[in-house]
Parts: C-alpha cells; structure tokens; sequence
C-alpha cells in the first residue's frame, strides 16, 4: 500500500495539468495511466489530426494566390504527410512526456486504476500484479472519453474505424465511407480527401456541425463538396457487413447500399467510467461525473473526489480540459492547505471553472472558429440578443490573403449589456483570430470599449472593426 497526497487517474492533458498543479501547490502526486503518458489529444486526436490537416490547408492556400498558385505542381506528398504525422504523435511512444512526469516530481503508475471506497484506488499492472494507493486529501478522475458506436448488426465484426484508426491509419484507403456530421467527420473527409481517398460522408440531419452557427455548417458542406466529397444529408445506416478481410458494406435505411475500403464511425463520445469502480462510491457506472465548479464530485461525502476534463461531461475539449485540471488543481491544493479558495472581484473564483466562452476551432477548408453563445442558444436561454453579420470577403485583409476569398462572421450582442456573447469566424485562416474573440467574451468587454482596440491595417482582423460598424449602423434595437 502506497499513500500520496493526491492520486490522479489517466495521465492525459487534463490528467497532467491537475497533476502539475497540484504538485505545485506543495503536494505528492501519483499518476495512473494504463496506455500512453499524453493521452488520447497526443496520440490519436489533436495532435495527429492536425498534422495530416495541416498540408492540406497550406497547399490549398498556395493555389488561392496569383502566383503561388502557378507555383504548385502536384499534389501532396502522401509518404511525407503520413511521416510527419507520425512525428507529431511521437511514433505511439510516450518517452518525452514519461520524463517530464519524472522531472517534475510526479510518480508514474503503469495499470487499470479503479476506485475501491473512499480516497483508495486499486491498480491492476500489465503484469498482472495488484498494487493500492490512499490518497491523504484527494483522488482524481481525468479518464477522458472513448468513441461511441451504435449497436448496428455485423459493426464488430467489420471493424470499423473509430477516430484512433482515422488519424493513424499508416495507407490511403482508396474509398472511405464517414458517418456522422461533427467535427470528427468533417476534418477527417477533409483530411483524407486531400490524401487521395474517394471519400462518401452521411450525415444522418440535415446539415453539419449542428453545435455552431448554421451558416458554418453550410460553408463546411460547400468546401467538402468542392473538394470532391460526396457529401448525403438524411442517411442513416442500418447494417455493417465485411467481406473477410476485404471490402465494408454499409446497408442504408433508405435502401440500398454502399461500397467502401473503410468505414469511420464519427458517432459522438461517451465517458470512460464504466470500469473505474464508481459504484465502490456510490456513483453510476459509465456515465458523467456530475461535478461542482471547483470540480468536487457531487453525491460523494467527505469533499475528497474530483473529475475533470471530458469524464465530467461539462465540455468535451482538450483546452477546457487542460483549463479544469489547473483550475481543480489549484482548488484541491488551497483546500489540503485550509486555505480559502480565492474570489476574484467579478464573483468567480479563481479556483473555479468559468464555462461562459468555450473556443473552438474545426480545421476543415474553411475553418470554422467560434466561442460563447449562438444566436439560437442566447435567444433560448432568455438572454435579449441580435446577430450582426458580415461577409468576410470584404475586408481588405482577406482579399489579400485569398483570391476570391469567401467567408462571413457574426458576433451576437447582448442587447442590454452592450457585451458580446458570442463569435463565430467562417473562412480561410480564421483560428488565428478566435482569442481576440475569446478575451471579448470571456472578458464581458463592453462595446464602447471594442472601439479602441485598433485592428492592425491591412489583416483580416479588420473584421472587427466590420463588426462594430455594422451594429451602430443598424442600431442596438
């Protein structure tokens, strides 16, 4: 039996940014982690994801400049993407970041940890050995989330590609079949495509990304159809059968069928709590940890378990994610210390978790970049809000960095307060302006006060500028 102060379950980023602080904060930490050290965002998400989007976008905007464009005389380079790919997730080797835990203090614990009543976690190792943990102040949950798949007939046994197979596959698949509409299955159709797969994408509603704005669904449609994806609204499927180890045949529910090489399950996520021994606590099996805003558990006594990240079910993102393991953290430290947990003058602690601007970036062709509230969900949630348009394409910096640049942005105004609550960018290039967007709203940054933040001339940050103009000239009403 060994004791630490804090012991934290999965060693993703979440896991590793709680850990961070909690060590910092003074306190022995043990981290258990039964795959990789870095977690799913390293190895089979972001990471990996990005880097076979990346060539993609760079190649695309090459061909959308005068002169560049004539510049480019071939297609991606399918051996080198894949390689660089593979860098970026570290070959599937967590070295590097087993060394930073090692650096920094923090004890690393191979094996399935599962929780065995209060402030205990017993620790199955590869090996087969059983070894138990007490945590003196606090036990954490950072387990992320595993890919869901429906219980279609024949699906296991075709084996699908879930979004692990998707961002490491080492072949182009010559046809590629993705089901769903998320953000999953629009960035690996847009990855894939540009790789040379044939790639058919079926989306069971009527549009694409149906969490953000409904234009920038639209847009995203626009560019996959563009590049050659056979984009079908209003499919679902209904059967899953390989052939051996050859083709994958998908059975539609509006009859007939569709041929492909691999199929990509791009159906959601659900919590990875159906085998951490939660009923040993007296919490449900396989669902959310419902928890408060300084991460505490909720339905457990004694104020000692927490969750954070995806395993929570508050936001499903690696950078709100890494937010609420610092943030946890901090609050898990301040408490084993007796400390007051620290109010910031605005009501909110800075030991507690502020959901109001969440970004998020899609990296398809567009881009899709948007924080806070959409129209729809402000007007839901009683809030007095107007959307205030404008086409991207017409600011001076866009022109510049596209030929033909197409694009449109939205800000939605809290007509009472005169703040905005949310931001949405469509077009080429837009990640890069998402944390201006984010300090505005997260900031609650008063319209007057937008005025004096100056946009650099000429940069397709002018499009603030756009924004404001369009609202005073259309009036606050």
């Amino acid at each position: 039996m060994d004791e630490f102060d804090v012991v934290v379950l999965g060693a993703g980023p979440t896991g590793e940014n709680l850990a961070d602080r909690v060590h910092a904060g003074g306190l022995s930490v043990a981290v258990v982690e039964h795959e990789l050290v870095g977690g799913e965002c390293s190895y089979w998400a972001c990471m990996p994801s990005k880097a076979l989007l990346r060539p993609a976008a760079a190649l695309a905007d090459a061909r959308r400049v005068a002169g560049s464009r004539e510049a480019v005389t071939g297609g991606l380079d399918v051996a080198a993407v894949l390689s660089r790919r593979d860098d970026f997730a570290s070959h599937w080797k967590d070295d590097g970041q087993v060394r930073w835990l090692d650096g920094v203090g923090i004890t690393l614990v191979r094996g399935h940890g599962r929780l065995d009543g209060e402030k205990r976690v017993v620790v199955e190792t590869a090996e087969g050995e059983r070894r138990v943990l007490v945590a003196r102040h606090a036990v954490a949950l950072c387990t992320g989330t595993r890919a869901a798949l429906p219980g279609l007939p024949g699906l296991a046994e075709a084996r699908p590609w879930t979004s692990r197979e998707a961002t490491g596959s080492p072949v182009v698949p010559g046809r590629l079949a993705v089901v769903g509409g998320g953000v999953v299955a629009v960035e690996m159709a847009t990855a894939w495509r540009a790789l040379g797969s044939e790639v058919v994408l079926l989306v069971r509603g009527s549009g694409l990304l149906p969490r953000v704005e409904e234009f920038a669904g639209d847009l995203v449609a626009e560019g996959l159809a563009a590049a050659g994806v056979d984009v079908r609204f209003g499919e679902s499927v209904t059967g899953v059968r390989r052939d051996g180890g050859g083709e994958v045949e998908l059975t539609l529910a509006g009859g007939g069928t569709l041929t492909a090489d691999e199929v990509l399950f791009a159906t959601g996520r659900v919590p990875a709590t159906a085998d951490l021994g939660l009923e040993s606590v007296g919490l449900p099996a396989g669902k959310p940890v419902e928890v408060d805003d300084t991460g505490l558990a909720v339905g457990v006594p004694g104020g000692w378990l927490y969750a954070a990240g995806d395993v929570n079910g508050r936001v499903l993102m690696t950078h709100q994610g890494k937010y609420q393991g610092r943030i946890f953290g901090a609050a898990i430290a301040d408490r084993a210390a007796g400390r007051e947990l620290d109010l910031a003058p605005w009501g909110r602690s800075v030991a507690t978790a502020d959901e109001r601007a969440v970004p998020q970036v899609v990296f398809t062709d567009p881009e899709v970049a948007a924080v806070g509230l959409t129209l729809d969900e402000a007007l839901n949630a009683g809030r007095r809000a107007r959307a205030v348009d404008y086409d991207l394409g017409n600011v001076a910096g866009a022109s510049l960095f596209a030929d033909g640049y197409r694009g449109r942005a939205r800000a939605v105004v809290d007509l009472d307060r005169e703040t905005l609550l949310g931001v949405t960018f469509v077009g080429p290039g837009v990640a890069e302006l998402l944390h201006a967007a984010t300090v505005a709203v997260a900031g609650e940054v008063p319209i007057a006060r937008l005025w004096h933040a100056v946009p650099a001339y000429p940069t397709i940050s002018e499009i603030w500028l756009r924004l404001l103009e369009t609202y005073r000239d259309k009036g606050a009403t």
